[in-house]
């Protein structure tokens, strides 16, 4: 018979073995060889480029990305949807999807589950089913009445995740934004406001959207806020590049303090980064130096985003720090 390494009888072992389901002890018969000997071909079969092994994670996640994530920046968890190779939900949705797996396995009976906003956390919200009620109180990390897009406020997201999760919540009755930082301290002296922030204080997990200055409900923000040259000008001097809950933060994970900051009702950065788990969720482009900036400051300990932010951030982060981060053969106060 031809010699074992004989490309023609490789291909007709894995044949039989990968494409007709035979047994290793079955393709040994067929050819006229041994069981081991047929184990070496097969070895052999994908040495020489024969047989390729591609595994489809049927979640969609690429984890190489992920793998990369959690060594570089000490995640608990990194959680990345891949690029779509056919047409099939956008990177949103996945996300929004992989947010919420990853959260009804992690979500206990008696819990405190605290919610900024955004678009990313709707994405979320919207993909929550639940076989039975839980269990826990869903509150809010941000005040939610303001000028922001209702479908997308902290009370609107809170109320439709505790009815999908058949779950208590607890409103914090209270604008996002305020004209003044003396009107903001004065809602802060409300008693109902007070313990809505505690309770947010007291949280056991906390999920959050990572913003962009200038896009969506970031800049709807600053845009309330309204703030004058001088207060825009000490505002730009901090170079801010991204926010979380309504606080905005520097390249570093700094929060940013002035005018911006004392006119916001919200739990402060410090607060937020003591809540034992904090997701991130990001998606896009746009997001990739926000979200490398809070990954620096460790103001998340766990990060669901799209390959597109999780390779941004990798090569942001190698550039300032140097040397590969994804490993050769992966795939492409108030």
């Amino acid at each position: 018979m031809p010699a074992p390494r004989d490309p023609d009888l490789l291909v007709r072992v894995a044949r039989l073995y990968y494409i007709q389901n035979l047994s290793q002890a079955e393709v040994a018969r067929a050819v006229g060889t041994s069981r081991s000997n047929v184990s070496r071909m097969l070895a052999a079969a994908q040495e020489q480029g024969i047989v390729e092994v591609r595994i489809n994670d049927p979640a969609g996640r690429d984890t190489d990305a992920e793998r990369a994530l959690m060594t570089r920046f000490g995640l608990d968890q990194a959680i990345v949807a891949e690029r779509p190779r056919v047409p099939g939900p956008v990177p949103l949705e996945r996300a929004g999807a992989l947010a919420w797996g990853w959260l009804a396995n992690e979500i206990k009976d008696g819990m405190t589950v605290a919610l900024s906003w955004g678009q990313s956390l709707q994405a979320m919200v919207w993909a929550i089913t639940a076989d039975a009620p839980r269990a826990v109180e869903v509150v809010q990390l941000v005040g939610g009445l303001s000028s922001v897009a209702s479908e997308i406020t902290g009370q609107e997201l809170v109320r439709e995740m505790a009815t999908r999760l058949g779950a208590r919540y607890r409103y914090l009755h209270s604008p996002a934004v305020f004209a003044s930082s003396a009107a903001r301290d004065t809602m802060l002296r409300e008693r109902s406001v007070a313990d809505a922030l505690d309770a947010a204080r007291r949280a056991d997990l906390a999920v959050v959207g990572i913003g962009t200055v200038d896009q969506g409900s970031s800049a709807a923000i600053l845009r309330a806020i309204a703030l004058d040259d001088q207060e825009r000008r000490e505002f730009e001097a901090a170079r801010p590049v991204g926010d979380l809950a309504a606080r905005f933060f520097d390249g570093t994970g700094r929060p940013v303090l002035g005018a911006v900051h004392d006119r916001v009702l919200a739990l402060t950065l410090e607060e937020i980064r003591a809540i034992p788990t904090v997701v991130g969720i990001a998606v896009g482009r746009e997001k990739v130096e926000g979200v490398a900036a809070a990954l620096r400051g460790g103001l998340v300990d766990v990060l669901v985003c799209d390959a597109t932010v999780a390779r941004g951030v990798l090569k942001l982060d190698e550039r300032m720090a140097g040397g590969p981060v994804i490993p050769a053969g992966g795939v492409g106060a108030p």
